[in-house]
């Protein structure tokens, strides 16, 4: 096998398609490529923006003089598909359908896989991959309980991230993955924590859907009642709702600004307001941490912190405070997806990880 494996990642957001390029682990290039609001608005839907952001990524690799022979793998961020199991996949045809057509809903990061697939297409020596989409689902069957019949609970969750940053602990201690017991709180635009038992994540709150803590852009869980009758109050949407849920709720709702920093500078400077709200935020984390402490049935290994959020010590320090005598609590900063998904590829390359069949 080559001893040089370049793998391609692909990481689509609203706004920006951000690529890396690596060689084995060695990052050679990053670069987030940006997208006006005036060309995203000319695509009816987000699938339809495929062709034009493999353009604007072909145009980088030209420019930067990248060999398209050299690269052996184009691994993007997995979208809303079917349900799978944690995993590296090949983007296939129904991948792409259901990527495409979004019977599962409507998301940029379905935009990853769709990329990969029709990149390839322009590079004679590469395949096309994702890795731990979103739709991960290895819930206990307890877990899925709603609370009526019309209702079950669903898996959909940061879980590239989630099992990223697991993963990267358990080699810090070189020990498995599946032979620790962790809690794992993402906290980017949205927040989920997820109870990571011997390698499966038995339970996790439905961040997409709002389900959780109070986020930048989401609202957490809120009253049922009271949304009920919003819903039939005749004053909002259905559209409407579903915003002020996920996308402008949370921190966004209450000061126009899905900046999780700009409400903290607004906290530190001696907004009371904010101040409740920021440290509401920490509160409702702790609250759901101290939940997976329960399905974990009190054996827990470590709490684990990742995402953007984490790089506040204002909200650090106020969630360790509520949650240190839990488990020892271990922080990493930021979202690193780029090298989460290249490490994916690079696994399945050197055949440490199966690559698994979408059907």
């Amino acid at each position: 096998m080559n001893s040089e494996l370049m793998i391609l990642v692909i990481n689509p957001r609203v706004s920006f398609t951000k690529v890396g390029l690596y060689c084995n682990t060695k990052l050679l290039f990053l670069k987030r490529i940006h997208h006006t609001e005036e060309d995203r608005s000319k695509f009816g839907r987000i699938a339809d923006q495929t062709d034009y952001r493999v353009k604007a990524v072909f145009q980088e690799i030209e420019q930067n003089d990248i060999d398209p022979e050299a690269i052996n793998l184009v691994i993007g961020r997995g979208g809303l598909i079917k349900p799978v199991k944690s995993g590296v996949y090949s983007v296939n045809e129904a991948m792409v359908n259901d990527l495409k057509f979004s019977p599962f809903g409507e998301d940029v990061v379905n935009l990853g896989g769709l990329i990969a697939y029709e990149l390839v297409k322009h590079l004679p020596n590469a395949s096309a991959l994702i890795a731990d989409p979103v739709v991960v689902d290895e819930l206990d069957p307890i877990a899925r309980v709603a609370g009526h019949p019309l209702f079950e609970r669903k898996s959909v969750f940061h879980a590239l991230s989630q099992k990223w940053v697991a993963r990267k602990y358990a080699n810090s201690l070189m020990k498995p993955y599946e032979s620790l017991n962790l809690i794992v709180a993402h906290l980017g635009s949205g927040i989920t924590v997820g109870a990571h038992s011997q390698g499966r994540v038995i339970d996790v709150n439905q961040g997409f859907d709002g389900e959780g803590p109070i986020a930048p852009v989401r609202s957490g869980s809120l009253p049922v009642g009271d949304i009920v009758r919003l819903c039939f109050s005749g004053k909002y949407t259905k559209d409407q709702i579903l915003k002020m849920i996920t996308g402008e709720g949370g921190l966004c709702a209450y000061f126009g600004t899905n900046s999780a920093q700009e409400v903290e500078e607004m906290a530190l400077q001696g907004d009371e307001k904010a101040k409740l709200i920021f440290e509401a935020m920490a509160y409702q984390v702790a609250k759901h941490i101290g939940a997976m402490f329960t399905v974990l049935k009190g054996k827990v290994d470590a709490i684990l912190i990742s995402g953007g959020i984490g790089y506040s010590k204002y909200f650090t320090d106020l969630l360790i405070e509520r949650v240190k005598d839990v488990a020892p609590v271990h922080v990493f900063p930021g979202a690193d997806e780029i090298e989460a998904l290249a490490m994916n590829g690079l696994r399945a390359l050197k055949g440490e990880a199966e690559i698994l069949e979408y059907i």
